[in-house]
């Protein structure tokens, strides 16, 4: 018997729908016309020019070899980069919905079916779904593109699809992936990836690394690039999907540029100049100090702390554990106290940040101070696997006055260390082979970001530990990271409002010997592994949530790196040329729903 619901039919077990929620209902029914947020009215036309640090020299981000756009800090927030459309939108870090978490709806794909038990899933393709060059999107370029990205993708892809048993085309507008492991995630995870076409790729090199743009199928299309340096966009004006639900009032510049610097204090001021439209502030003290120039005054540049509720990125000093010295808890945890937090905050910061306190930042998924009786209950069976102390452990980050002394720290510190075989000799702390406790924090040119390791260091100098900041070039830099050749390196690790298989790339042991993963710490723990798996595999969004609190409780008290701090806002700065939608959106920044002001 056919039951009918508002957004959704359902054939026995069998569920079909315009969408895709991991637990709950969708929030817009099947026939909605556009999201609330955008203004389907909003012009088209203009160009927005938009602010990039660092550097690149690919155009193909689906690889491990080269240095993608995609690679490029920050870029992907912006919402335009990638320029490949995905069966449904917006589960993706750079197509995120802007006012509802977790869901997707339907881009390439007009529905998608699934069982309960969410086994398989089968994604109907749109018949008018066409690449740039007018050739038909149908399901024989959704198998390519699995078969592609998981042979010669980056390694990131292959952890993604780890869970794809079988990928096969039903006929040429059906596609069907059958998983390995039931997972409310999945569903999410296929329909986010980018559709390749199969026609372009099978007479080009896949896995080169350069500036030739390739044919892809969204909204905008590389018109010109200079390497390094700057890359324009154009609006594709016969996009096939300019008219979907999804795609209402977004999209509306005829171009974007990108306008890459390699410091961000040179690219400020040719912010203050005009050279580009939008400024996303990442200091502190620069957004309080740096605003006072001509065009701020006279109100011809904006700026605004728009709030969200978006789930933060974990940003964090990841200890290498898979070599000395840092592969010895204890030094870890030392490290850690050594960080005064509350006097970097008020003297640097001007008191505007909030410690990071879990891997799971401005989220349900932080751990409680005491485990609840679901964590305790998913942990049981785990007890060989766990730390003794686990569940009545202290996991809290350590608070101080913010005067800067911290004396009782530094004694903690250094019994830890004395505990891990370190002992002082002629001011320098060594180990029983009289090897000096030295090691080296590794990034890629951040002029700001030596101030907040000086004090740090100067606390560790203090008991003879000999800590040193490197700066290699962005080609050097994740050269370095995809190898794990580093001590100590700052990341910044994008986290969803429901985290999926990225879990596995961040923190299994799977991912821990696999070149270009995410698993900068190199965690190698059945425990995480088996709570990793919990969170993936139930129907049951309570055992969902305690399985990510047990597994942020395990992160925590092993200390795989120095948490950072956070913001709950976005702070931006504009040129007073655009219209916007009135209300901040709780998930995503929005440029891609503002519009080109008439002048």
């Amino acid at each position: 018997m056919l039951v009918l619901m508002t957004s959704m039919a359902v054939y026995a077990d069998i569920h079909r729908s315009h969408g895709y929620h991991p637990f709950g209902e969708l929030h817009y029914p099947a026939d909605f016309r556009h999201f609330d947020y955008v203004n389907p009215d909003a012009p088209k036309g203009g160009t927005l020019r938009l602010f990039a640090q660092g550097t690149f020299d690919s155009l193909n981000p689906y690889i491990l070899k080269g240095i993608g756009t995609n690679k490029v800090p920050g870029l992907q927030m912006y919402t335009f980069t990638d320029m490949a459309d995905s069966l449904m939108m917006g589960a993706q870090d750079n197509n995120p919905l802007g006012d509802e978490a977790g869901a997707a709806y339907g881009l390439i794909a007009d529905w998608i079916e699934y069982p309960d038990d969410r086994s398989w899933c089968t994604f109907h393709i749109r018949q008018q779904a066409r690449f740039h060059d007018g050739h038909p999107i149908r399901a024989d370029d959704v198998v390519y593109t699995v078969n592609l990205l998981r042979e010669q993708g980056d390694p990131e892809y292959a952890l993604k699809l780890s869970d794809v048993q079988k990928v096969e085309a039903l006929d040429p507008q059906r596609v069907k992936f059958t998983f390995s492991r039931p997972g409310r995630d999945l569903p999410l995870v296929v329909g986010a990836l980018p559709i390749l076409p199969r026609h372009y790729w099978q007479k080009h090199d896949f896995s080169s690394a350069d500036l030739t743009p390739p044919l892809s199928s969204g909204p905008y299309r590389v018109a010109r690039v200079e390497a390094g340096k700057k890359l324009v966009l154009e609006r594709v004006r016969d996009y096939w999907a300019r008219d979907l639900p999804v795609n209402k009032g977004r999209y509306n510049f005829d171009r974007v540029e990108f306008q890459f610097y390699r410091d961000a204090d040179v690219g400020f001021e040719a912010f203050k100049t005009g050279a580009y439209d939008v400024n996303y502030d990442y200091s502190s003290k620069h957004w309080k100090t740096a605003y006072d120039f001509p065009a701020m005054r006279d109100g011809r540049v904006k700026r605004a702390e728009i709030p969200h509720q978006m789930p933060r990125p974990t940003q964090a000093f990841f200890f290498n554990t898979r070599r000395p010295p840092f592969d010895d808890l204890r030094v870890r945890k030392a490290m850690n106290l050594l960080f005064d937090f509350e006097w970097t905050n008020k003297q640097l910061f001007s008191g505007a940040y909030t410690r990071t306190g879990s891997w799971f930042v401005n989220s349900r998924y932080r751990a409680p101070a005491l485990p609840s009786e679901a964590e305790r209950q998913l942990l049981a069976p785990l007890k060989s696997e766990l730390p003794a102390d686990l569940l009545s452990a202290d996991i809290s980050q350590p608070v101080n006055d913010g005067s800067g002394q911290i004396r009782d720290r530094l004694r903690q510190a250094l019994v830890l260390l004395r505990e891990a075989g370190w002992h002082l000799k002629d001011q320098t702390l060594v180990n029983a082979q009289g090897q000096p406790l030295r090691f080296t924090v590794l990034n890629y040119h951040n002029p700001g970001i030596y101030r907040i390791l000086a004090p740090w260091f100067r606390n560790m100098k203090r008991l003879g530990i000999e800590a040193e900041y490197r700066e290699v070039d962005p080609s050097a830099y994740k050269q370095r990271l995809d190898h794990f050749d580093y001590d100590m390196v700052l990341f910044v690790l994008p986290m969803r409002a429901y985290p999926g298989p990225e879990l596995n790339d961040y923190f299994g042991s799977g991912s821990a010997k696999i070149t270009g993963s995410h698993n900068l710490a190199g965690i190698n723990d059945p425990a995480v592994d088996a709570l990793i798996h919990t969170a993936l595999s139930t129907d049951n969004e309570q055992t969902y949530v305690a399985a990510l609190q047990a597994l942020d409780r395990l992160l925590r008290y092993q200390h795989y790196g120095v948490l950072n701090y956070y913001i709950s806002y976005h702070r931006l700065a504009w040129w007073d040329k655009f219209g916007r939608p009135p209300e901040p959106l709780p998930y995503a920044l929005g440029l891609d729903t503002w519009w080109m002001k008439k002048q």
